[in-house]
């Protein structure tokens, strides 16, 4: 006799694919950046191009033009990033990108948006109130760009900013929403190691440095600046200085409050994300501005001078250090929660 024939185990059923949700606010945030791209990238193909528009006669745009030429072809390449992020964000094939692939980008684009979006609009207010300013960044006494580039330009990388942003939180949320959950006191011992504390520490005492000569300079101090942006230091590059001390202060805050997990009752999401926005604008406007620091000057009272370069040094190198403090939260957190 036989033994009867038992029926095939079933096969355990596919877990489903991981999908964006659907709804119409993903497409219209995709939408607004995408279109928020396209005045920064047509000036800066236009000029590419060899066209002058918003540049007027005797611009300092106009002393290099084959560096000026690189410099806006990266430009173009950068900003359309946000485009490839904005699609990233919103397609299901990018829920299988790597961590990392995404995560530097945006680290990057939140680092140099995030500035903009503060300082302009302040910038704008200090203008209303009677600040000397024009509610630009470039110099009042030499021609640099007209007048209607900045609101075009900047106006667009706050609409940039808000609908990348938001896109982001949404896609994040999703994908490693169990990363910040809880608070600060819930985390483990080992989300922040002593070799991490350390580094977080010392990259605050250095944002010290490139913090206080911001604060100086915008309380009207000119010492240490170049004579040419000692003359024509106004209003709004107070504000540009005072915003980047601000961020400097808030990145080294943030980033120590996170790895020695202090205060307890703090929502992880918010030390994270505060750690997340003011590091990458530390690190890359830093980095930004200390390349530019290395273009040569065709006039010697132009040129940087070494607080200056420390300046800018320091808060890149500031940025990149509590950055790293985070990836390494981050990193630690993911694999425990």
């Amino acid at each position: 006799m036989t033994a009867p024939m038992l029926p095939a185990p079933a096969a355990p059923a596919p877990a489903p694919a991981a999908t964006v949700p659907a709804g119409p606010l993903r497409p219209v945030l995709r939408a607004l950046a995408i279109v928020a791209c396209l005045p920064y990238i047509t000036l800066k193909a236009v000029w590419v191009a060899g066209g002058r528009v918003g540049i007027p006669d005797g611009s300092v745009l106009l002393d290099h033009p084959t560096m000026m030429a690189v410099a806006n072809g990266v430009s173009v390449l950068a900003d359309a990033v946000v485009v490839l992020l904005a699609l990233l964000l919103t397609r299901p094939w990018g829920l299988r990108v790597r961590a990392w692939t995404l995560a530097f980008p945006m680290w990057a684009a939140t680092g140099l948006i995030g500035p903009i979006m503060i300082a302009y609009p302040a910038q704008l207010v200090v203008s209303l109130l009677g600040g000397s300013g024009d509610g630009s960044s470039g110099p009042p006494r030499e021609p640099f760009l007209d007048s209607w580039v900045f609101p075009v330009v900047y106006g667009g990388f706050i609409v940039q900013g808000l609908s990348l942003g938001t896109l982001f939180a949404l896609y994040a949320r999703e994908r490693w929403g169990r990363v910040w959950r809880g608070r600060l006191g819930e985390l483990p011992a080992a989300t922040g190691g002593p070799v991490v504390r350390a580094v977080a520490v010392a990259g605050a005492l250095l944002a010290l440095v490139p913090a206080t000569l911001c604060v100086l300079w915008a309380s009207g101090l000119t010492s240490g600046l170049s004579p040419d942006l000692a003359a024509q230091y106004d209003a709004d590059r107070a504000v540009v200085d005072a915003v980047r001390a601000l961020l400097l202060v808030v990145a080294a805050v943030a980033t120590l409050l996170l790895v020695l997990r202090r205060p307890a009752g703090l929502r992880t999401r918010t030390a994270m994300g505060v750690s997340w926005l003011a590091s990458g604008a530390a690190g890359c406007w830093g980095a930004y501005m200390t390349l530019v620091m290395a273009m040569p000057q065709g006039d010697a009272g132009k040129g940087p001078t070494g607080l200056m370069i420390t300046a800018y040094a320091g808060e890149m190198i500031t940025g990149f250090l509590l950055a790293g403090c985070l990836a390494v939260v981050l990193g630690r957190r993911s694999a425990t929660a």
